[in-house]
């Protein structure tokens, strides 16, 4: 088997707050193939953001990497200067950001934000820089690039920006292109050529992925393995069809189960309570108070978890993930993705 692109091992990202020291990201481990899509899984504040900017080196200044490693096409992330990862983010590495509005500079056309890419990675003149962003804004799918690239951010829609943020990041032909929550604020037939734009883009460079989201109506249709993260720390990986046939972890069950299916009807079951906070974490599991599985058992409230390996392609964060293997309501839950 040939090494992966992206081998994140035993990251621990910590940030120094007012209230005390918070691990938002928690010894957290993962694999990306080369021209593979892995999505990253979870709900708002579950650490997927952080540790994506931990790998791209891009923490405020409040955070800080303190454990870990991050090896990329054979060197180390976290052991690379500033002037190292800036030579490599955005033309090998790129992240396509979930908020365009806010990323774009408001006082600089398009077509100069898309050049500037190009200009910091590769010895072009300006002129040629241009004619490039008009090409990307082109391959991206908006109409009347030669006029739009000397337009700004307000005058596109909010698909379109996002599709300014997308040529910005592929401008290089990155070999890892990180897109963290990309459809998010759009509306369901923007998101579809988003999502659309995107698959053709990782199909035309031929680059890996790792796609940020807590849809897992888009996990199912873009992914190719899932990593399952919960309150900082990684509760499940496997394969897209492990996951949804069998989920070994309640936490991915109960994501599964509060998707809505095609019939509608009934009443969306819902995880009770809400992630706990990262200043007081439960003692066990860290799922265990919101748990439907752990009944009061005392491995969950006394003993923290490993993750456990159940084959070459899965791993859960389970005392009991034993028991969740065919469980008629694991089954429930995978059915409500239809």
């Amino acid at each position: 088997m040939s090494e992966p692109l992206l081998s994140v091992a035993d990251l621990v990202t910590e940030f120094d707050t007012q209230d005390g020291l918070v691990r938002a990201v928690d010894h957290v481990s993962f694999d990306v193939g080369h021209g593979e899509v892995v999505a990253v899984v979870g709900e708002s504040g579950s650490g997927k953001s952080v540790t994506m900017m931990s790998l791209m080196g891009l923490l405020s200044g409040a955070g800080r990497v303190v454990h870990g490693r991050a090896v990329f096409d054979g060197r180390d992330l976290l052991d690379m200067t500033d002037d190292e990862l800036r030579r490599i983010r955005g033309d090998e590495l790129s992240i396509i950001f979930q908020d365009p509005l806010t990323s774009l500079n408001p006082v600089i056309t398009v077509g100069d934000q898309i050049a500037e890419a190009v200009l910091t990675h590769r010895d072009v003149s300006r002129q040629e820089a241009l004619d490039r962003a008009t090409e990307l804004l082109t391959a991206v799918g908006v109409a009347g690039a030669e006029q739009r690239v000397n337009q700004y951010p307000h005058e596109f829609s909010g698909g379109m920006r996002q599709r300014v943020m997308i040529a910005i990041a592929i401008a290089n032909r990155p070999k890892l292109l990180i897109a963290d929550e990309p459809t998010t604020a759009l509306d369901v037939t923007v998101q579809a050529q988003v999502l659309e734009l995107l698959a053709k883009t990782q199909q035309d460079l031929g680059s890996s992925t790792i796609f940020i989201t807590h849809d897992l109506g888009v996990v199912a249709e873009m992914a190719d393995r899932v990593v399952v993260m919960y309150a900082g720390r990684v509760v499940e990986t496997g394969l897209v069809h492990d996951i949804f046939r069998e989920p070994r972890h309640p936490y991915t069950r109960g994501l599964l189960a509060s998707r809505p299916g095609l019939e509608g009807g009934d009443r969306l079951p819902a995880i009770p309570g809400q992630a706990p906070s990262l200043l007081a974490m439960p003692t066990g599991c860290t799922f265990h108070p919101r748990c439907d599985q752990s009944h009061g058992r005392a491995p969950c409230w006394e003993t923290e978890p490993a993750l456990r390996v159940i084959d070459e392609n899965r791993a859960s964060r389970c005392h009991y993930h034993e028991e969740l293997a065919h469980d008629p309501a694991g089954e429930s839950a995978a059915e409500g993705r239809r």
